[in-house]
């Protein structure tokens, strides 16, 4: 069974960081591209970052380039996003996927259950 299970979310104060870990069970991590994805209430789940399986690629949406950095350890079956100089608009579900290297939802064939990003103004 492949559990996907997300944590490091939380309230934090615009200007500030965290760092979500993805610690993934029950497939052959190195072999899956990670994805981090992120949803509103009413919204769509929108394509955040991706890695692909040997951690040399990675991808972004354009609104966190340059504060956002997706790694993963293979050794650990653990993806990361670490989020820095978060802003109101951040706020959202967090999920990670695992799939196809994509910033497509459809790409990916596994999701974790999502953790909470708040960020107050």
């Amino acid at each position: 069974q492949v559990q996907l299970v997300e944590s490091g979310g939380g309230l934090v104060q615009a200007g500030g960081s965290l760092r979500l870990s993805c610690a993934a069970s029950g497939l052959t991590f190195s072999s899956n591209a990670m994805g981090w994805f992120r949803q509103v209430p009413g919204k769509e789940r929108e394509f955040v970052a991706a890695i692909t399986w040997s951690g040399g690629g990675t991808f972004y949406t354009n609104s966190v380039k340059g504060r956002f950095t997706i790694s993963r350890d293979n050794a650990k079956n653990t993806v990361y996003l670490q989020m820095n100089n978060l802003k109101p608009e951040d706020t959202a579900v967090y999920y990670c996927a695992a799939g196809d290297v994509s910033r497509r939802v459809e790409r990916y064939n596994y999701w974790g259950q999502g953790t909470q990003v708040t960020v107050s103004s």
